[in-house]
């Protein structure tokens, strides 16, 4: 059975674009042209609310034209909107490029995926099993 994204959007063409395509993709929502100067922060509303089902979690990702045609990337990398959440999805985008970028009304800069995921009972100890790689960190895998 396919679980149901309810939503709340003004964009009424809101869906995946292709049949393959992973992600919804988020549009700007907004009634004048938004300005982003070269290394700055700038929030971007998208007018779109969603009630993702129990069990999931909305991922939201940059698209990749934003980085590749705009110089701009998600502030925080990835957004993580859980399934209670039921606000506007806002995003902020940064320009990591050297020319200012100018944002419209239904421009699309990021992408919804919808995931499952597991929840886990939190235990607490004094001590953890020991593993081959241990407490070795950042990349200490020869990767």
């Amino acid at each position: 059975m396919t679980k149901k994204l309810k939503v709340i959007s003004e964009f009424k063409n809101l869906g995946y674009q292709t049949s393959g395509a992973a992600g919804i993709d988020l549009p700007c929502l907004t009634d004048k042209d938004i300005i982003i100067n070269p290394a700055s922060v700038k929030k971007i509303n998208t007018g779109v609310k969603v009630q993702i089902p129990d069990g999931f979690f909305g991922a939201v990702y940059p698209r990749s034209s934003t980085g590749v045609k705009k110089s701009l990337m998600l502030a925080n990398t990835v957004g993580v909107i859980d399934s209670d959440y039921r606000g506007e999805i806002v995003i902020f985008l940064y320009n990591y490029g050297q020319d200012k970028q100018i944002i419209k009304n239904g421009d699309r800069l990021a992408q919804l995926i919808i995931q499952p995921y597991q929840r886990c009972d939190i235990e607490f100890v004094e001590e953890l099993s020991q593993s081959v790689r241990g407490e070795d960190g950042f990349g200490s895998t020869g990767q």
